[in-house]
């Protein structure tokens, strides 16, 4: 997957499975600053309650994105015999951790707000700069300079035109909104990839 379309997964499907050298997990929202750094940076926070913050302060990490997926039928396939697949985009992202201070911390925080729901900074009512304070106290930021970043879109790319296609129209027609949702993404990653290798795109 070339870095601007994995850099874009992360973008779309922020929430992360972080893992380190331990196995220890924690799931949570990461924010991508494409611009600090070759490969772009992570931001986020962990709640303080979560001992996983205490051991990670320099040591090296596993991000997860996981992007769309669904089931593949072999029935939306023109070439015949085909078997049942599994299509999906995925992103690994890997890179040492660094504990922020506080004033970094609420700057990241409120910038994860302002990703999500950039008027809700606005509301004094519900973020005032006191309570914004005091929920800076709960948390502990962190951020992670990527070494590393693989993304994997198994799409269906290497197939003819006629399948891709098939597949297109099977996933458009699922009542599953995740199959939709990777129909969707599917059909504009191929037309960014195949035109770029001079393929023709679904």
């Amino acid at each position: 997957m070339p870095l601007a379309q994995a850099q874009a997964l992360i973008d779309a499907h922020g929430f992360a499975t972080l893992t380190d050298d331990r196995l220890r997990v924690s799931h949570l929202p990461l924010l991508l600053k494409r611009d600090e750094g070759p490969l772009g940076t992570l931001y986020g926070h962990f709640a303080r309650a979560n001992p996983h913050w205490r051991a990670l302060d320099g040591r090296r990490v596993l991000a997860v994105f996981q992007g769309p997926h669904a089931y593949v039928s072999p029935r939306w396939y023109a070439a015949r015999p085909a078997v049942p697949t599994w299509n999906y985009a995925i992103v690994h992202a890997r890179g040492i951790v660094e504990r922020l201070d506080d004033a970094a911390t609420l700057v990241s925080m409120d910038a994860l707000v302002a990703r999500y729901e950039p008027d809700l900074l606005d509301d004094a009512t519900l973020m005032s700069e006191a309570y914004r304070r005091r929920l800076l106290a709960g948390a502990v930021g962190l951020r992670i300079r990527l070494d590393e970043l693989q993304g994997k879109a198994k799409l269906g790319q290497h197939r003819s035109r006629e399948d891709r296609n098939g597949v297109l129209a099977g996933l458009g027609n699922s009542a599953d909104p995740l199959a939709r949702q990777l129909g969707g993404y599917t059909k504009r990653y191929l037309e960014d990839t195949l035109e770029t290798e001079g393929e023709d795109p679904p």
